[in-house]
């Protein structure tokens, strides 16, 4: 074949340099797991796991913004949406890396005493107290999963989206089955999300087969002509459009591809479910405006209803649902569900309020999610965590800054005033009224209804029951306690003072072609 064949792709490296940031770090994290000797490993990765994210935020904010443009032969993107996005990843992975890299707590006094758990420097203590995940290659492993994360929702074609899946998705298969308790659980929750996403990865590879069959591209405007000149679905086309939707919905957590979450909810370590609720929506979300807003434009009034019957789903199931619930990580896993329900009404909205009202969602929910997690993982019982609802009981008289920190972030979830809940769900809900969806708003304040039902018998249950036997609330490090504190204080303040990060996502609607 002649080399003048071959086209060089330019690449922008001030666009892609905090993706190109994060990979590096991680890649750096994987030597440093080679050769530091292991007592010194901690030390070592923390510091520049936070460093990395932290300069990658930096450079996107000071570099990347200036160089909006279309890079790598048309197959990444960075716009507004896509520097929205990542700048959501990469603030929500801090705050959840803090809560990740617990790495012993500290006994908080008379906790254990009151409780009767142990008693003071007794083995069971000793188990108790160890929270977080201290195995040091969680550290590459995330960073890994956030440079996937990253790239997901700024993929202008098929392939790219694909390998973004997959760079982020194998991380976090790893990090699900790492729980330091309860093994067997954790590694059946690593073992079902592996399965499973594997078959979601099928799907859209499938897909994107079929698409390419149809479009003879696998670029996201090539794609959008194509359907623009053939006249819209044909044999190749509809079946794809299908492949690749289950393909996201999956990462989604939608309905009916949500199974896997309350087992992989339940099964990871705590912390780490955390990153996946909230991270993982984000970047899932990402992709799924990028490529129905872009990539399937033409089709919008036929794939508008299929995902309005998704998003009716998501929000009913996951709300009655998760009324059964007696455990604390499957409730949260099937609030989930639901608040991805309400995500997906703000989506089809097709219109710029919904898109804006779909990036603030996102990262309200995200801070509540790391937060609320965090202080699962701080309630303790027999050396391992106190998952199910009864051992919660009257935790607000024996800790009562716990118990009414977890309350405020329930009722955020709730949708109630004065939190970011509330003006997350305000924005979603107008949107769809606005475009004529107002069936789907109503189903939507009765399914928060439902799930309000839900928070509040959790925070009854921690206010007006009688201590439970053998439960105890441990004392976290300041990791921990920074990663609760800015989750708790940024969902007060979104819901009081929402006008800047409105700012930012309305400024954030506009997709480069």
């Amino acid at each position: 074949m002649a080399a003048d064949s071959f086209v060089q792709a330019h690449i922008d490296y001030g666009a892609v340099a905090p993706m190109l940031i994060v990979f590096g770090t991680a890649m750096v994290g994987i030597l440093v797991e080679a050769f530091v000797p292991r007592a010194s490993r901690f030390w070592v990765q923390l510091p520049l796991a936070i460093a990395g994210m932290v300069v990658s935020l930096v450079v996107l904010v000071t570099i990347s913004r200036g160089h909006e443009v279309i890079t790598a032969g048309g197959a990444v993107v960075i716009d507004a949406p896509a520097l929205m996005l990542q700048g959501t990843v990469l603030v929500l992975s801090i705050i959840a890396l803090l809560a990740m890299a617990e790495p012993l707590g500290t006994r908080s006094p008379d906790a254990f005493t009151q409780s009767g758990a142990s008693v003071p420097g007794s083995p069971a203590e000793a188990n108790a107290v160890r929270l977080g995940a201290t195995s040091t290659e969680i550290f590459p492993l995330t960073m890994f999963a956030v440079g996937g994360m990253m790239l997901f929702p700024s993929a202008s074609n098929l392939l790219v989206v694909f390998i973004a899946l997959e760079v982020l998705s194998l991380p976090l298969y790893i990090l699900t089955g790492l729980a330091r308790r309860r093994r067997l659980l954790s590694q059946e929750a690593s073992m079902k999300y592996f399965l499973l996403g594997a078959f979601s990865s099928a799907f859209f590879i499938f897909g994107a087969a079929l698409i390419y069959g149809f479009a003879g591209s696998l670029d996201f405007d090539a794609i959008n002509k194509a359907i623009g000149t053939n006249g819209g679905m044909d044999g190749l086309l509809a079946p794809g459009v299908l492949l690749v939707a289950v393909g996201l919905l999956f990462k989604a957590g939608a309905v009916p591809f949500h199974s896997w979450t309350p087992d992989v909810y339940q099964g990871a370590p705590t912390p780490v479910s955390g990153f996946m609720a909230a991270c993982t929506k984000v970047a899932a979300f990402g992709a799924l405006l990028r490529i129905f807003y872009v990539a399937f434009e033409s089709l919008r009034w036929t794939w508008q209803p299929v995902l309005a019957i998704v998003a009716l789903l998501t929000m009913v199931i996951g709300a009655v649902l998760s009324v059964v619930q007696t455990d604390i990580k499957r409730l949260l896993a099937y609030s989930s569900i639901t608040h991805a329900g309400f995500v997906l009404v703000g989506l089809i909205a097709l219109n710029t309020v919904g898109i804006s009202g779909t990036l603030f969602y996102l990262a309200a929910y995200g801070f509540s999610i790391i937060a609320a997690f965090a202080l699962v993982a701080l309630v303790r019982s027999g050396g391992t965590e106190a998952t199910h609802l009864s051992q919660w009981a009257g935790l607000g008289k024996t800790n009562p800054l716990l118990a009414g920190t977890f309350s405020f972030l329930l009722l955020a979830f709730a949708g109630i005033p004065l939190t970011s809940g509330f003006v997350a769900k305000f924005a979603i809900f107008s949107a769809a009224v606005g475009h004529g969806a107002t069936w789907l708003a109503v189903v939507g304040m009765a399914m928060s209804a439902v799930t309000a039902f839900v928070y509040v018998k959790v925070i009854v249950l921690m206010y007006f029951s009688e201590p439970a036997e053998g439960t105890a609330v441990v004392t976290p490090s300041a990791l921990t306690g920074i990663s609760v504190a800015v989750g708790t204080v940024l969902t007060l303040l979104l819901g009081i003072i929402p006008a800047p990060l409105f700012e930012m996502t309305q400024h954030s609607t506009l997709f480069l072609r």
